[in-house]
């Protein structure tokens, strides 16, 4: 409590505003760091009279102002009331640029909305140039804001836009930004100055927007370059303008899975939109020499159906974890065709310098998926692993284990099991779970 108060308080940083309001009702000592604490003090006292006299003082400290956000929605009328008369008449595009972050974080606490549309009316007498900082905000919430007001007011051009687009890491502004980019440029043909920043972006949104773009730019041939892209939806938008422009994906796909390096995207693609027969040319790729296109091929035979017990088990010593994490969930649901000694072999030996974590961790989600005894067994061997994720995840399976319908009451290995991970129970749920089991405590 004492570093949350003595804390010297950063504008920027809205949470320090609403734990401070949280600790001075809690507290009587002084936040330092500002220049009248005594008034910061009054600002959250209990008594809503005294805080309601403090407002007034409040206006003439700029420092201050950040309480009178918090003091719009305090739950007595007459303070909250008097603090919004106060805000209206102090907040200028200066300050509300500055406390956009404050107002836009307490605006979703209850009676938040009056500062939120205050703001929106400040904010939109902003330029361009005083709402940037706001742009590149580290909190999403506040890009998000401020986007979808540059959006209304037209205050950025469609490549501006674009480049948002392209560059934020939130979702929601990546589709409003592409969305409104690709809306201005639908009425003039621009689309040129909108179709690279969306095309070269990292995030697979924005490339989704600018490929779809290409039908209507007519640039539909651009889009056979994405269908070897490494996102699902932006391979998926590619085969629609292919098609929609009289191209074939799925030849496309199988002529370059036979290549001598085919594309990952491209073999994960035939996959996604081909026949059960593809598998022929997915089966050589299992063995390749990258493990990109190794991972996708087995990941391409799961999503066609078609994966073979016995060809897929080797899979499981892949010196590449992609191409593990793929094989395993092509296994899980025939976990049970799955020989358990070589997996738990791969649980129990020659750490630190045996089998790799990506192979143990696959070996203990199959019998894990098996049930029953083999389910206790593989857990409690877990627990003495290396990792300390492992661990943990043995240990959750061991304390949730019952005895399951179809197995025997009265497994003397069972009691050897639970005897070997007794720190994880207390006594009594210990000797609870082998009475369960038909065991004696």
């Amino acid at each position: 409590m004492d570093e949350i108060i003595s804390a010297k308080i950063d504008l920027g940083d809205p949470l320090a505003w609403l734990r401070l309001d949280e600790a001075l009702r809690r507290e009587s000592y002084a936040p330092s760091g500002l220049v009248q604490p005594r008034l910061a003090i009054d600002l959250c006292h209990r008594d809503g009279r005294i805080r309601e006299a403090a407002l007034q003082q409040a206006v003439g400290d700029p420092a201050l102002l950040p309480l009178v956000v918090v003091r719009c929605a305090d739950w007595v009328g007459q303070v909250r009331e008097r603090a919004r008369e106060l805000l209206r008449a102090a907040l200028d595009v200066e300050t509300g640029v500055a406390l956009a972050p404050l107002i836009l974080l307490f605006g979703r606490r209850g009676r938040g909305a009056f500062a939120i549309e205050l703001l929106d009316e400040v904010l939109r007498r902003a330029s361009r140039e005083q709402l940037t900082p706001l742009f590149t905000d580290a909190d999403r919430a506040v890009r998000r804001h401020v986007h979808r007001l540059a959006v209304e007011e037209g205050l950025l051009s469609p490549a501006e836009l674009a480049r948002a687009a392209a560059r934020d890491t939130d979702a929601v502004v990546q589709n409003l930004c592409a969305e409104a980019a690709l809306a201005a440029v639908a009425k003039t043909g621009g689309y040129g100055e909108v179709l690279e920043p969306l095309l070269g972006a990292r995030n697979p949104r924005a490339r989704a927007s600018g490929v779809t773009a290409l039908r209507a730019a007519g640039r539909a041939d651009r889009a056979e370059g994405f269908l070897g892209d490494r996102s699902g939806v932006v391979r998926a938008c590619a085969r629609y303008v292919v098609r929609q422009g009289g191209g074939d994906p799925l030849a496309l796909y199988r002529a370059w899975c036979l290549a001598a390096e085919p594309v990952p995207g491209a073999v994960i693609g035939l996959a996604e939109c081909g026949e059960r027969g593809d598998a022929a040319l997915l089966w050589p790729l299992v063995s390749h020499p990258r493990g990109a296109v190794r991972a996708r091929a087995v990941a391409g035979l799961r999503a066609l159906d078609v994966v073979d017990v016995r060809r897929m088990v080797p899979l499981l010593d892949d010196p590449a974890p992609g191409v593990v994490r793929e094989a395993t969930l092509a296994l899980l649901p025939s976990a049970g065709l799955v020989p358990d000694g070589p997996l738990m072999e791969r649980l129990a030996g020659g750490w630190p310098k045996g089998w790799p974590r990506h192979v143990r961790v696959a070996a203990f989600r199959l019998l894990d998926a098996r049930g029953g005894i083999v389910r206790l067994r593989a857990a409690v061997t877990v627990l003495d692993d290396p990792d300390e994720r492992l661990r943990a995840w043995g240990a959750q399976v061991v304390q949730r284990w019952h005895l399951e319908e179809g197995m025997t009451p009265g497994d003397a290995e069972v009691g050897e099991l639970l005897g070997r991970a007794r720190q994880l129970f207390s006594e009594y749920v210990l000797t609870r779970r082998l009475w369960e089991a038909g065991l004696s405590g």
